[in-house]
């Protein structure tokens, strides 16, 4: 089955937008091309240091692998840019009612940045969390209980017609996992970078386990062994195409309160299911009236996830970081009951588990009925 990226009729861009989503597009395109060249810069100058030091000095990191681990890494960057490539081959055709043709142009305002270059060191880290065995513990301990509930509210027979929007849906697995449960499914996301892999993974990943990357290279600190920094990882863990040709699933790319403020939308969902994701919004009350929109009447709202407040101390951003009480005021005062809710729920985003540094965090569960 082939899944659609579409960009929403209220985010194809006007004539004057047209030219700032064509560098931006670029940008990106530029970013996934020069992941080779800029991984073996980083490489190269840890080598350079190395050459730098005293003799003696030389003589022991080697001697203990260093030297043949800065070698290991030139080789695992060939292997993660295999993956980058296959990524690439389709770009200039992943919306479906959008084309923008990558030129590879020089105009200095496509050039990638260092935090385009960890966005892509970012995806790769994805892949592992979204569709590999890898990824298995960390994903379900927050996918889980979301389907968990919809496997509960909604009965087998009747899901078909029932709607699930997926806001922040990053690779798409969890929008995947409810879609293959039987639901009308729509992943949104924004992020090009997302968007790029996660069309890769859902449309040319046909056999399982066909594909593997070294994820954690680029992490150089906080490594038990040089084994755990070059641990290679197979994916996908399932074949996405494995969905029936009728089943109704797709992406759509855009900003999620453009998109989903349109009138089209209104009432339009039977369910929204948000992970890792209420903490992306400049003001997180947008995200919750939005949300209340979509959703016809007595329509569910699932969500886990912290309140790590993307834009927080952001410079040049604004951004409010309310309380998960104040948080829980808000969405009860749109109208929601709140029927069900847990905390303390520990969960980890894309993390290296054999890492000495783990971060987690305790997140919350609830489930909120459209009154």
């Amino acid at each position: 089955m082939s899944v659609a990226t579409e960009i929403p009729r209220a985010e194809v861009p006007e004539v004057k937008e047209e030219e700032a989503e064509r560098l931006h597009f670029q940008k990106v395109i530029n970013a996934f091309r020069i992941y080779k060249k800029h991984s073996l810069n980083v490489i190269q100058r840890k080598e350079n240091y190395l050459n730098q030091l005293p003799q003696e000095h030389q003589k022991l990191l080697k001697k203990n692998g260093y030297g043949s681990m800065l070698n290991d890494l030139k080789s695992a960057v060939d292997v993660n840019n295999e993956i980058v490539q296959h990524i690439l081959k389709d770009i200039d055709n992943v919306f479906d009612n959008l084309t923008h043709q990558s030129k590879g142009e020089k105009d200095k305002r496509t050039m990638p940045n260092g935090a385009d270059m960890e966005k892509v060191q970012s995806c790769l880290k994805q892949l592992v969390r979204d569709w590999s065995e890898a990824g298995i513990e960390e994903r379900s301990a927050c996918n889980k209980k979301i389907t968990d509930k919809l496997a509960v509210l909604f009965k087998e027979e009747e899901r078909e017609s029932k709607k699930v929007l997926v806001p922040g849906a990053g690779l798409g697995r969890l929008a995947f996992d409810i879609a293959q449960m039987g639901f009308e499914c729509q992943g949104n996301e924004f992020s090009l970078f997302m968007l790029f892999t996660s069309n890769f993974v859902l449309n040319k990943c046909t056999t399982i386990n066909s594909f593997k990357i070294q994820p954690y290279i680029h992490n150089f600190c906080n490594n038990i062994s040089d084994e755990d920094q070059l641990k290679t990882v197979h994916f996908p863990d399932v074949d996405p195409n494995q969905l029936p040709e009728d089943r109704k699933f797709s992406m759509a790319a855009g900003d999620f309160l453009e998109v989903y403020n349109e009138a089209e939308y209104v009432s339009s969902q039977d369910c929204v299911a948000t992970c890792f994701f209420m903490d992306c919004a400049h003001n997180i009350v947008d995200f919750i009236q939005t949300i209340h929109k979509v959703l016809k009447p007595g329509g569910y709202w699932i969500n886990l996830g912290p309140l790590l407040y993307h834009f927080s101390d952001m410079p040049g951003e604004t951004s409010i970081e309310p309380s998960y009480d104040c948080v829980r005021g808000i969405i009860k005062d749109f109208g929601f009951e709140i029927m069900e809710e847990e905390k303390d729920i520990m969960t980890t985003y894309d993390q290296n588990p054999a890492s000495m540094l783990q971060y987690s965090y305790k997140s919350v569960y609830f489930c909120a009925k459209k009154m």
